[in-house]
C-alpha cells in the first residue's frame, strides 16, 4: 500500500506547472480534525473539500491538490460540491489519487460474517444443489438496515435509484432468478392483469414474498421491471398489479420475460438474495468452496459518490469510484470541471452526467457495469445555438445498463456543440452513442456488440426531430453489430425523419443495416467504407406511407419540435437553409439526402427506396456486393485497424475517396488513462441470410 512516504517534490512536479499551490493530504489512517499535512492527514473526501475551503479563504489565488493515499474511502452519502468549492482558470483545484496508489470511493459496505445455512425453513425453500453453497450474513447484526426497495423501472417507467445490490471481487452479483439465462415466453393473455407463460416453473414461487419480472412486454426496445402481484400456478399465470401499465400492451407469442427476486431459484454461483424483512443476505460466492472472504463482498448504500452544483474548474483524477445506487459523478451548471482517469464501476445508474455548464470534460475513464449508461453530457442552448463544449474523450466503456436495458447509451450528448471521441464502446444491450441537438461531433471511436439484445435499435439512434441539425459523425470505425431480436440492430439509425447529419470517413464491417436514413432530409453520407454489411444504405419514405399520419399532425412531436426552435431567425435559416421551408416542401417526402464517395463490398449495398431515388443524390459509390475481398482491413496483434487496403486503387482514386486516418481510430495511450493497454474481445457476428 502506498502511503504520503514519497517526496513532496514528485508530487509538485509531476501533477503542477503552477509556481503558487498548497497540497493537502488524505489517508485513510487520518483524522478530520487534522491539518491536512503529510505528517497529519485528514480521512475524508468531505473534511478535505471544507479544508480547501479554509485555504482559499487563507490563501487567495493559490491552486491547491488535494492528494489521497492508498485505500477505501467510504461514503454513506454522496460528498457534496457548491460554486464555493470552485477554482479558476489561473488557480485550479484537484482531487487526485498518489502516484500509482489505488483510492477507492466506495458507496459500499462490506460484508462479513458469512457462515453456512441452518435454518431449516430456508434449507427447505432453496434447490437441493444450493443448500450446502450458500452462505449467509446477518445484515442487522452489522448495523446494516438501509436496503432500499425495489422499485417499477424501465421504458417510460421511470428510473429510481436501485435497491442495494451485491458486488463480488468487483464483479456485480445477480439477484437470483429463472431462468438462469435468457428468457421464456407468453401463451395468452386475460387483459393486462393475467399473463399466462410457457412453464409451470410458478408453482416453485408461491411461497416467495416479492417476486419480480423483467419483461419485453411487446417491443424489443422497451423493456419493464415490476413486481409480480400474484401467482396463479394452476394455470400457469402471473397476476400483473392493475397499477402499472405496459406502454404498449402485451402480445402473445412475441413477448419475453424472466422472474427474478426469487430465494427458490439461488441455484448457482453469483447469485443472491436479501430478506429484508429478517435482514439476512443469502449469497452462494462464486469460489469453488469455503466462507466468502471478507472485504470482497461489498453492499451499495450511498446514492452517489460526488454530486456538484455550479462547480467550476475542479478535477477528480486517477481515483475508483463504486458501488453506489444512483450516478457516481453528477454535475450540474458551472464551467470546466474534469474526471480524469477515473475508474467507474459497480453504479446503480450512470458513471458521470454533467448537465448545464461549459466545457466539462470526462477523459481516459474505465467505465464498466452500470446499471444504466455509461457517460451523459448535455448542455448549450439551442434556440441560440450556442455550444456548451463538453467533451467525452479517451474513455473505455463497456458493460453498461444492467438494469436498465434500453436508451441508456454507453456515451451521449445533448444540446449543442459538444464532442465524442475517441471511446471504446462495447458489449451494451442497445445503444451506444447519442447526440441529440445541434452541431455536435462524434469523432474517432470504435463500437461492437452492441444492440445485443434488442431489436429496431441502433447503435446510434436519434429520432423523430426535424430541427436536430448539424451533427457530424465522422472516422469512427463501427462492427459486429447484429441486434438481438425482430428487424435486427441499425448501426446508424436516423429514426422518423431525423435530419441534417453528415456521417463521413466510417468504416462499417458486418453490420446488420449500417446507415438507417428513416425517411428524413438532408442528410450527407460520403466517403465511408462498407463490408460485409448486410444492408449498407437504406433510405425509406415511412412520410409518405404509416407515418403519414404523424407527420401532418399539427399536434404531433414533429410538429412541435418545429414551433419549439426559432427556424425562421437569421441564424437558423444561416445554419440550416433548407429548414424554414420544410412545411412548404412535402415534408413527408425525403429529400436531398446523398450518399457519395462510397465503397462498399459483400453483403447488399442499395437499400434505397426507389419511389424516393430522384430526390437523392445518389453517385460515384463502389459497389461488390459478391466480391467481399475487395475490401481488406489491416489489423495488429491486438485487433485495432490500422489500415485499409482496396483491390482497385485506381478505382478508389477516381471517385474521388479520402483515405480515412483509422490509425486514429479508439482509445490511445496517455499517462492520464485510468489503464493501459486497453483489452475488449470481440465476438465476430454472423450476418443472416
Amino acid at each position: 500500500m502506498r502511503d504520503f512516504s514519497y517526496s513532496i517534490l514528485f508530487v509538485l512536479l509531476a501533477f503542477s506547472g503552477l509556481s503558487a499551490e498548497t497540497t493537502l493530504y488524505v489517508a485513510p489512517s487520518g483524522r478530520d480534525s487534522n491539518p491536512g499535512t503529510r505528517q497529519a492527514p485528514l480521512a475524508t473526501l468531505a473534511a478535505a473539500r471544507d479544508r480547501v475551503r479554509q485555504v482559499k479563504a487563507e490563501q487567495p489565488g493559490e491552486a491547491i491538490q488535494v492528494v489521497f493515499a492508498s485505500g477505501t474511502y467510504i461514503l454513506s452519502e454522496p460528498v457534496r460540491f457548491t460554486a464555493q468549492d470552485s477554482g479558476s482558470a489561473q488557480a485550479p483545484i484537484v482531487y487526485r489519487a498518489w502516484p500509482d496508489a489505488e483510492v477507492r470511493f466506495t458507496g459500499g459496505v462490506t460484508v462479513g460474517d458469512w457462515g453456512p445455512v441452518t435454518d431449516q425453513a430456508i434449507l427447505d425453500r432453496l434447490p437441493e444443489v444450493s443448500r450446502a453453497q450458500v452462505r449467509v450474513a446477518d445484515l442487522k447484526a452489522q448495523g446494516i438496515t438501509n436496503y432500499g426497495k425495489l422499485a417499477a423501472h424501465g421504458f417510460s417507467a421511470g428510473s429510481p435509484a436501485a435497491e442495494a445490490e451485491l458486488f463480488y471481487d468487483d464483479q456485480p452479483m445477480t439477484l437470483a432468478r429463472w431462468p438462469n439465462e435468457g428468457f421464456r415466453g407468453v401463451e395468452a393473455t386475460e387483459g393486462l392483469e393475467r399473463v399466462k407463460v410457457d412453464t409451470d416453473r410458478l408453482a416453485r414461487w408461491v411461497e416467495e414474498t416479492d417476486p419480480w419480472v423483467f419483461a419485453y412486454w411487446h417491443h424489443d426496445w422497451a423493456e419493464l421491471h415490476e413486481p409480480i402481484a400474484g401467482i396463479d400456478a394452476g394455470a400457469q399465470v402471473l397476476i400483473r398489479s392493475e397499477k402499472i401499465k405496459p406502454v404498449y400492451g402485451i402480445t402473445e407469442g412475441r413477448a419475453r420475460w424472466y422472474a427474478y427476486n426469487l430465494l427458490s431459484e439461488l441455484d448457482q454461483p453469483g447469485e443472491f438474495y436479501l430478506d429484508r424483512a429478517a435482514g439476512r443476505l443469502y449469497f452462494w460466492p462464486p469460489v469453488p468452496d469455503g466462507p466468502v472472504p471478507d472485504g470482497r463482498a461489498v453492499l451499495s448504500l450511498s446514492d452517489g459518490i460526488l454530486q456538484a452544483e455550479e462547480l467550476s474548474h475542479v478535477t477528480f483524477q486517477g481515483i475508483v469510484m463504486e458501488a453506489c445506487r444512483a450516478t457516481a459523478v453528477s454535475i450540474k451548471g458551472g464551467t470546466e470541471c474534469r474526471v480524469v482517469g477515473c475508474t467507474i464501476r459497480n453504479v446503480g445508474h450512470r458513471a458521470v452526467s454533467a448537465s448545464g455548464g461549459t466545457k466539462h470534460e470526462v477523459y481516459g475513464c474505465d467505465v464498466y457495469y452500470c446499471g444504466e449508461g455509461g457517460i451523459g453530457l448535455s448542455g448549450g442552448d439551442r434556440p441560440t445555438l450556442t455550444p456548451a463544449g463538453h467533451n467525452a474523450e479517451n474513455n473505455h466503456v463497456h458493460h453498461y445498463s444492467r438494469r436498465a436495458r434500453t436508451y441508456k447509451t454507453g456515451v451521449s450528448v445533448s444540446g449543442v456543440g459538444n464532442r465524442i471521441a475517441h471511446n471504446l464502446v462495447h458489449d451494451g444491450p442497445h445503444m451506444a452513442l447519442s447526440a441529440g441537438g445541434n452541431d455536435h461531433v462524434v469523432e474517432l471511436n470504435e463500437i461492437h456488440n452492441v444492440v445485443y439484445e434488442s431489436g429496431d435499435a441502433g447503435a446510434y439512434y436519434v429520432g423523430r426531430d426535424w430541427t436536430q441539425r448539424g451533427n457530424v459523425l465522422r472516422h469512427n470505425y463501427w462492427h459486429d453489430i447484429l441486434g438481438g431480436t425482430g428487424y435486427g440492430g441499425m448501426t446508424i439509425y436516423l429514426d422518423d425523419q431525423h435530419c441534417g447529419h453528415t456521417i463521413g470517413g466510417n468504416v462499417f464491417e458486418r453490420c446488420h443495416q449500417a446507415v438507417f436514413i428513416g425517411g428524413g432530409d438532408d442528410n450527407i453520407v460520403t466517403n465511408n467504407v462498407f463490408l460485409n454489411c448486410r444492408r449498407a444504405a437504406h433510405i425509406d419514405n415511412r412520410g409518405m406511407g404509416w407515418q403519414k399520419a404523424a407527420t401532418d399532425d399539427p399536434n404531433g412531436t414533429l410538429r412541435q419540435g418545429l414551433r419549439a426552435m426559432p427556424i425562421d431567425s437569421d441564424l437558423w435559416k444561416r445554419r440550416y437553409p433548407t429548414l424554414a421551408g420544410i412545411l412548404d416542401d412535402e415534408p413527408n417526402i425525403p429529400k436531398r439526402n446523398v450518399f457519395a464517395h462510397n465503397i462498399s463490398a459483400g453483403g447488399t449495398w442499395n437499400h434505397i427506396h426507389e419511389g424516393t431515388r430522384q430526390y437523392q443524390t445518389i453517385e460515384d459509390n463502389l459497389v461488390f456486393d459478391d466480391d467481399p475481398d475487395w475490401i481488406r482491413l489491416i489489423k495488429d496483434g491486438s485487433g485495432k485497424l490500422v489500415k485499409i487496403e482496396f483491390k482497385g486503387p485506381a478505382a478508389v482514386e477516381k471517385i474521388g475517396f479520402q483515405t480515412i486516418p483509422v490509425e486514429k481510430i479508439g482509445v490511445y495511450p496517455d499517462e492520464r488513462r485510468a489503464s493501459w493497454p486497453v483489452e475488449h474481445p470481440v465476438r465476430v457476428v454472423t450476418m443472416p441470410e
